[in-house]
């Protein structure tokens, strides 16, 4: 597997989740096993040598990847839900998107100061909802953050509301 032929498995769909939105979906790439493993080998090996304790995944392409990078890095799995979906105490974090607001949340017990956290998600768009996870995960007071996705939209600047001082990469630009 390549990323052109990884590129070649996202599917378009026009005017989703609302008109003039060009939806990248990963569900095409993912049912190729071959496609499947590779993406999850190529983020890992991005990490390896990081120290990663915690991989973060935003609802919901995040839950996809992130727990089998997780496995791969020796590394626990935490899940960034959307409001009332978590069921112990929480933190939260509203942000911009680029059709509307969100609320993102953590178990306030999910990470520690000793961790060394991976963010991780399908596509960077305009940049919010990772933002609203960098929040959360700064709140928890974490040694070090690093940011992964599969895929990054160039046009939108998503990388601009991300932290100077954090760590991007994505396995795909388009």
């Amino acid at each position: 597997m390549t990323q052109e032929q990884f590129k070649q498995l996202i599917r378009n769909v026009p005017d989703f989740p609302k008109q003039g939105i060009q939806f990248k979906d990963i569900t095409t790439a993912l049912k190729d096993p071959a496609c499947l493993r590779w993406i999850r080998d190529e983020v890992a090996d991005l990490y390896r040598d990081k120290g990663i304790t915690q991989v973060v995944g935003l609802e919901s392409r995040g839950f996809i990847i992130g727990p089998a990078v997780a496995m791969e890095l020796g590394a626990g799995f935490v899940l960034a839900r959307k409001p009332g979906k978590l069921p112990a105490d929480v933190i939260s974090a509203t942000y911009n998107k680029e059709y509307g607001t969100d609320t993102i949340q953590l178990h306030r017990d999910a990470l520690k100061e000793n961790d060394i956290v991976l963010i991780h998600d399908d596509l960077l768009a305009t940049g919010g909802s990772v933002q609203g996870a960098i929040q959360l995960v700064k709140k928890a007071g974490v040694k070090k953050i690093y940011v992964n996705f599969l895929i990054e939209l160039d046009g939108l600047d998503g990388r601009k509301a991300i932290d100077k001082d954090i760590e991007v990469t994505s396995l795909i630009r388009l």
